[in-house]
């Protein structure tokens, strides 16, 4: 297992959190563009699991994190899709041929007509590029040139916290698609190369992911982290790209995003949990939640209201059927 941060790089992007099984498959399905997609539990029912995604313009990369054993079967995709272990130990079946542990990157073809078994907290990120970056050919479907690949997804998964803003997750996300569909080479280098955060910058980032209640003080942070204050920022500055501050404030923001896609009122209380996370001005707060997350708040709870409304439509049509 990695950090903390790692486990939750997708995090910020939230679209379904403690959702049942019918928001799951709904959701699934438009995520995916899959509408013949399946899920089976293996026992029990209830709140089966969250889904995230991050939409760029060259592409999409969704994260199912799973809540209950299941299997996530039927989906036909018209393009090569990947497949890479985020968490926990899912396994896959090709064509049938058996289960097997899913511990490294997999590029799905259109014919392979995989499942997936999710045991509980289970995450299988899905990257899917729309710019023919995975176009069959011989050196892209080589065990070396997935090799390089899987160094450079999990350096993109372990920079994207620590974005600053929504334009740079998504340039992130982009630069990391259009690096699929650029000749490749035996012996070329990966764009990135994957390197342990500073134990003292993790001590930082843990903290700050793990303790709501606590306020900013920089002071306090150096000093738990064991340096300066100066030297706390360069670190900061230099190993993620991002201040304290602004990684403090992304933290507070992902934290009112989870409860706004985890409302299910009918007036969803967005100044109380802005309030909550020391966000007194509404205005300003909506201003940076765009900033941070490419929409507004009232967008991100309407989003799973419109699923709720497309699962229940779709159910009273199978039932006049």
């Amino acid at each position: 297992m990695g950090p903390t941060y790692r486990k939750s790089a997708l995090g910020a992007y939230l679209r379904l959190n403690n959702a049942s099984l019918d928001e799951w498959l709904a959701a699934l399905r438009e995520l995916s563009g899959c509408d013949d997609i399946h899920c089976r539990l293996h026992s029990g029912s209830g709140r089966v699991g969250a889904l995230s995604v991050l939409e760029s313009e060259l592409g999409h990369v969704i994260s199912l994190r799973a809540g209950k054993s299941m299997d996530v079967s039927g989906c036909r995709a018209s393009d090569p899709v990947l497949l890479f272990p985020g968490a926990g130990m899912p396994e896959i079946n090709i064509r049938g041929g058996g289960w097997g542990t899913l511990d490294q990157l997999f590029l799905a073809r259109p014919e392979d007509r995989f499942e997936l078994r999710l045991p509980p907290k289970t995450e299988v990120i899905i990257l899917k590029p729309g710019n023919g970056a995975l176009d069959d050919s011989r050196p892209r479907s080589s065990g070396a040139w997935l090799s390089v690949l899987q160094v450079m997804i999990g350096c993109y998964l372990d920079r994207l916290p620590f974005v600053r803003d929504d334009d740079q997750a998504k340039g992130l996300t982009n630069r990391l698609f259009d690096s699929m569909k650029t000749p490749w080479t035996p012996g070329k280098a990966a764009v990135c190369s994957e390197r342990t955060l500073d134990r003292r910058l993790q001590r930082v980032v843990e903290k700050i992911m793990q303790d709501p209640v606590w306020e900013f003080d920089l002071k306090e942070l150096a000093n738990f982290a064991g340096v300066s204050e100066r030297n706390l920022y360069y670190l900061m500055n230099r190993e993620t790209g991002i201040t304290p501050y602004r990684f403090y404030q992304r933290a507070r923001l992902t934290r009112v995003r989870e409860r706004l896609v985890d409302c299910q009122c009918e007036v969803p209380h967005i100044s109380w949990y802005a309030a909550d996370e020391g966000f007194s001005h509404l205005g300003r707060f909506a201003a940076i939640y765009r900033e941070h997350f490419g929409e507004l708040p009232s967008e991100t709870v309407q989003w799973r209201r419109n699923l709720l409304r497309h699962s229940d439509a779709s159910r009273a049509e199978l039932v006049a059927t």
